[in-house]
């Protein structure tokens, strides 16, 4: 079915007919030459300086029109900012044809249309900073209508504020949200001055498979998909862990890759099934020594984004300075319950658990159990960044066991604001002991842990030729960048975020509206109304639907006769 044009919609298609009529592409494809912005200018300009702006070529989007007779104000949109033009009406059109003013400007552009101008830079009678414009282009004429963000009496008005509007539209948040750019300009610096950090250490970035015959380095179920030509299963990434190690063995002293990796399990504001994480693994290092390069490393990126360490988190202040906390992991239950839980058995773990109402199930061996403990009771009351180490043996997998404690391995958490931001190890280089922990995690999966790991041969492999002593470490960037971005969302901080399909509108047939007794000629003029159902009409006054067809007939220019009010009334009943 051919989509239905709204009344504003319909307009616009009728602009773009017009302007080709008079020879405008409105989609032009020869470059349009930008000599600075928006930003640039308003930081920059001043009386004293003034001539050095008097050839400003600029571009951007209509955000607003003021059109007064033979001159007009327009508010411009550009990558930077928004900034005032005034348009006169002599100086566009300096001959007798005053087409491109009284045609072009005024009937036939349209906010949300971008164009570029051409002209120079002064200051109004009302003391604002704006362009003079000598001549102007249409670059591209936007078919629909931006919501317009309207205020009256410190009320704002159809703002375009609706998450999951925002999150499927991302283009039209960024038009009409400009503070959303901003986001993820930080996210992206944030990237830049974590990679700029590595790299100084003469790190490398690599980058690893995301398709994978075996899913590992991470507890999670994976995404799966079929090659066709190799006619074998593949799966999508759960971490790049075992293929950055075996760079590890093959020679490489630090490795690192931003990465995008997949998790096919629960989605909420902290989860997204497609997320980015960076890993980086550092030979003849220890997670000790791990800690202090998080630390430092974190520090640089609030410095680098805020100019502070102290960074503002909904209600908290989070100072990202250095040293920060350290709990071993049964450290901080104690601190957080008052139960030493370092020598209980799994019995002992599931009564635990079930005192704090801590959800379990069968499945769970004493690793989960623990996790979820600490999940449950300590997590949340971490706010200020802690790193929570010495985890016991059955949670991690990968990880070395611990030099001086029996039954738990060298690996810490970084916590904050509830929530975990990173994971590291001494990573576990003996192949033995890799070898039972894998077939611990088979038993796992047995017992149905659809999370547990799976044993993959040709990582083994590579163990057994050697891998030096090394220290891994994986930070989320979604949720450190909601942490540096005061993002209350990880799909504030995600370009598109992963949404449930968009269940559209059931709409009756044109000829179950005729049916109905509606004209076949009056059908399309209804559904201009947005009346797209039967039960829709029946809920209309068909006293104004009257009053509103007959208009949008005028308008629309058809060669209709005005059904009677009596008509319109029968098919609203």
């Amino acid at each position: 079915m051919e989509r239905v044009l709204t009344e504003q919609e319909q307009v616009r298609h009728n602009a773009l007919k017009q302007l080709e009529e008079l020879g405008i592409d409105p989609y032009p494809a020869e470059e349009y030459e930008i000599n600075t912005d928006s930003t640039a200018i308003k930081n920059n300009f001043s009386e004293e300086n003034k001539q050095d702006f008097q050839d400003i070529s600029i571009a951007g989007r209509i955000m607003s029109r003021r059109v007064m007779g033979k001159a007009s104000f327009v508010e411009l949109q550009d990558k930077r900012g928004r900034i005032q033009l005034y348009f006169k009406r002599d100086d566009i059109c300096p001959g007798e044809d005053k087409t491109m003013y009284n045609v072009v400007f005024k009937k036939l552009l349209d906010i949300g249309d971008i164009i570029g101008v051409k002209g120079y830079v002064f200051i109004t009678k009302m003391g604002e900073i704006t362009i003079y414009v000598k001549e102007f282009k249409l670059l591209a004429k936007s078919l629909r209508p931006l919501p317009v963000v309207k205020e009256k009496d410190g009320k704002t008005y159809d703002a375009f504020t609706d998450n999951e509007q925002r999150y499927r539209q991302r283009y039209l948040d960024l038009i009409v949200n400009p503070h959303v750019r901003d986001t993820f300009i930080q996210r992206s610096k944030m990237m830049t001055s974590m990679r700029s950090f590595l790299n100084e250490k003469d790190y490398l970035e690599v980058e690893t498979p995301i398709l994978q015959p075996i899913y590992g380095g991470a507890a999670a179920r994976p995404f799966k998909t079929h090659h066709n030509t190799l006619d074998m299963t593949l799966y999508l990434r759960i971490a790049n862990e075992l293929y950055l190690k075996r760079l590890i063995v093959g020679g490489y002293e630090g490795v690192y890759e931003f990465a995008k990796d997949f998790r096919n399990e629960g989605m909420s504001r902290f989860h997204n099934p497609e997320f980015t994480q960076i890993e980086l693994y550092v030979a003849y290092k220890d997670y000790e020594w791990m800690m202090n390069l998080v630390e430092a490393m974190v520090e640089k990126v609030a410095l680098d984004l805020h100019g502070t360490t102290k960074v503002t988190v909904g209600d908290n202040e989070i100072d990202f300075k250095r040293p920060w906390k350290r709990y071993t992991m049964y450290e901080s239950i104690e601190a957080y319950t008052g139960f030493d839980i370092s020598g209980m058995n799994e019995l002992q773990l599931r009564e635990t658990a079930e005192k704090f109402n801590v959800e379990i199930d069968e499945t769970m061996g004493k690793g989960k159990l623990i996790d979820e403990i600490f999940g449950e009771t300590v997590e949340a009351n971490l706010i200020q960044p802690t790193f929570i180490t010495d985890y016991p043996i059955e949670m991690s997998p990968l990880a070395k066991k611990h030099r001086e404690h029996e039954g738990l391995v060298e690996r810490f958490e970084a916590i904050c604001n509830g929530k975990e931001i990173c994971n590291s190890f001494s990573e576990l280089n003996d192949p033995v002991d890799q070898r039972e922990r894998f077939e611990k995690q088979l038993e796992l999966g047995q017992r149905g842990d659809d999370e547990a790991m799976v044993l993959d041969e040709d990582f083994l492999k590579s163990l057994e030729y050697g891998m030096p002593p090394t220290a891994g470490l994986g930070i989320g960037i979604d949720r450190l960048a909601m942490i540096m971005t005061n993002s209350n969302s990880i799909q504030d901080v995600l370009f598109f975020p992963q949404m449930k399909p968009d269940e559209k509108p059931v709409l009756d047939s044109d000829e179950a509206f005729i049916e109905a007794g509606v004209p076949i000629d009056w059908v399309q003029v209804i559904r201009q109304k947005g009346i797209n159902t039967l039960q829709q009409l029946k809920e209309q006054n068909p006293n104004k639907l009257h009053n509103d067809i007959c208009g949008l007939k005028k308008k629309m220019k058809l060669d209709l006769k005005n059904p009677s009010p009596e008509e319109v009334k029968s098919w609203c009943e």
